[in-house]
C-alpha cells in the first residue's frame, strides 16, 4: 500500500508562523481588559463599554454587541453658526450618537486611536481625527480665517472643552511640539492633528513654495502657533475631500 504523500505548501509560506483556526480565533478574541469605557483592544480598535450614551464619528463603527441604536447628529444639533460654518467649508466633524448598553467596536481606516482624559482642559483637534468623546464633553466648530477657498480640505476643527474622555486618531506615531513665546511652531495642516486650546494658529503663506513649479498649494500653506502650548503632528500627510466632491 503506497502512502500518500501531502501536497507542498506554496512558495513564500513560513508554516512555523502559521496557526490553526483555534489558534487564530483564541489570540485575536476580544477580551475584557478592566480599562473603563473605553479600551484598546489593539492599537487601531477601540472598545467603548457602552451603558447610555456616546458620540462617536459617523461610519466608525465596526461591530457591537447588546442593546445599542445609533442616531446621526441633526443639521441644527450644534446651532446656526455651525449650521453656517458646514456649508461653507462643504463639510464638518460627522457625528452619530451611539445609545443604549453593550460594547462598540470603532475604527477609522486602520488609524492609531489616542485616549486622552480630560479634567478640565481644552484641546482643538483636527475635526477628520476625532473618534470618539463623551457627552460631558463641550464641542464647537472652529473654522480658521480666510483660509475658505485657499485649501482643498483642512478648513475646520473642533475645540474640546471640559472633562472626560475623547478618542482621537493619527496615522502612524505622532510628535508633540512645544510651542513658546520665543520659538514658533509652524506645521502643514493637513498633518496637523491637534494643539492646546489657548493656541490660536494663523495662516501662513509661503511664497517662495508656491513658486514652485506644480506646487500651486500643499506645503505653500502653513499653519503658524505662536504664545505657550504644544501642537501634535503625524507623518503623514492626510488628503481631505469635502462632502460635496464624494
Amino acid at each position: 500500500m503506497n502512502e500518500q504523500v501531502p501536497p507542498p505548501m506554496p512558495a513564500g509560506v513560513n508554516t512555523s508562523t502559521a496557526r490553526t483556526i483555534d489558534e487564530f480565533v483564541n489570540s485575536t478574541a476580544q477580551r475584557d481588559l478592566g480599562q473603563g469605557v473605553f479600551e484598546l483592544e489593539s492599537p487601531r480598535m477601540l472598545e467603548v463599554n457602552l451603558d447610555g450614551e456616546m458620540n462617536t464619528k459617523m461610519g466608525s463603527m465596526v461591530a457591537y454587541l447588546g442593546n445599542i441604536k445609533f442616531k446621526r447628529e441633526g443639521i441644527m444639533d450644534q446651532g446656526i453658526g455651525n449650521l453656517l460654518k458646514k456649508a461653507v467649508s462643504g463639510e464638518g466633524m460627522r457625528i452619530s450618537y451611539a445609545k443604549g448598553q453593550g460594547k462598540l467596536y470603532l475604527a477609522d481606516s486602520g488609524k492609531k486611536i489616542i485616549l486622552l482624559k480630560m479634567e478640565n482642559d481644552s484641546i482643538v483637534v483636527n475635526g477628520n481625527d476625532v473618534l470618539a468623546f463623551e457627552s460631558s464633553i463641550q464641542h464647537k466648530i472652529k473654522m480658521m480665517k480666510k483660509v475658505v477657498g485657499m485649501m482643498a480640505g483642512g478648513l475646520f476643527n473642533v475645540r474640546f472643552e471640559g472633562s472626560g474622555l475623547l478618542a482621537i486618531t493619527s496615522h502612524f506615531e505622532p510628535i508633540t511640539l512645544r510651542v513658546t513665546p520665543d520659538q514658533p511652531v509652524i506645521t502643514d495642516p493637513n498633518a496637523t492633528i491637534c494643539w492646546s486650546g489657548n493656541l490660536e494658529p494663523k495662516l501662513k503663506t509661503d511664497v517662495s513654495l508656491k513658486t514652485f513649479i506644480g506646487r500651486g498649494s500643499g506645503d505653500s500653506i502653513q499653519m503658524m502657533f505662536q504664545g505657550e502650548g504644544f501642537v501634535v503632528v503625524q507623518p503623514y500627510e492626510e488628503v481631505y475631500v469635502q462632502a460635496g466632491r464624494q
